[in-house]
């Protein structure tokens, strides 16, 4: 689990807290020990964007040399499922991030949105992009030209959200989906998660393609043999990522 602290800030996206946390996920992702990752926020706010006024302050060369691009390119080089916990506010950047997990838990106290519009700017973290996948260009339109947030319940409509929890139940419910998936065979799910991701930047014949590559790889392990037996013999695998 990792949390994001910056309450006074409103859990703004500053370079020290996406250093520290890309930083984290990366050591996680080389850990053959963690099976899934959570990122969460607080009660309040889960990251209400980039700081604004850092970037108020900066020329548009100084802003751009100071990008974030390299914080996303680590974010979604991770290969452990990650699971957002959203609690309150996601706005910007912070629903960016949010969008670039796998999986969403939102409280229903949650907003999220892109507000960049009402800024002057448009989104860099990939808004325009990944929003785009899940739920189509028409309705991406309307979210990022007019800046208009939306509740979780919208959210889960749209299928940006996996689960809508009860407010004092976000968090558990994100660990409890997060443990279910750590008890799945790590490789089958990492490879899995390759798959799906792959269909975001392929044709369907070249992501079919690497999807039976991909099988292969997971017929060859143990889990596999592990599986097959335990479901044969009516008990619960002891998969061991091998």
């Amino acid at each position: 689990l990792a949390r994001l602290n910056r309450p006074q800030e409103r859990n703004a996206l500053c370079s020290e807290l996406t250093e520290q946390l890309a930083t984290l996920v990366q050591e996680w992702d080389t850990d053959t020990t963690v099976r899934c990752i959570v990122i969460a926020g607080g009660e309040e706010y889960f990251a209400a964007g980039e700081d604004v006024r850092a970037l108020a302050e900066r020329s548009s060369q100084d802003a751009l040399a100071h990008s974030t691009g390299r914080f996303w390119s680590r974010m979604g080089a991770c290969r452990t499922p990650l699971v957002a916990a959203v609690s309150g506010y996601a706005l910007g950047a912070g629903f960016e991030l949010a969008l670039l997990c796998d999986m969403i838990v939102a409280s229903e106290t949650a907003e999220l949105g892109n507000p960049e519009i009402l800024l002057g700017i448009i989104p860099g973290g990939g808004a325009t992009q990944r929003l785009t996948r899940v739920i189509g260009r028409q309705r991406t339109m309307e979210l990022l030209l007019t800046g208009r947030r939306i509740d979780a319940q919208e959210a889960f409509r749209l299928g940006i959200v996996n689960r809508v929890a009860p407010k004092k139940k976000w968090l558990s419910q994100a660990l409890e989906l997060a443990q279910v998936v750590a008890r799945r065979p790590p490789v089958a799910v990492r490879l899995a998660k390759q798959a799906v991701l792959a269909a975001e930047e392929t044709g369907l014949e070249a992501g079919l393609a690497q999807e039976r590559r991909l099988l292969e790889l997971a017929m060859a392990t143990e889990d596999r043999l592990e599986g097959m037996r335990a479901f044969i013999e009516k008990r619960r695998p002891d998969f061991k990522g091998r």
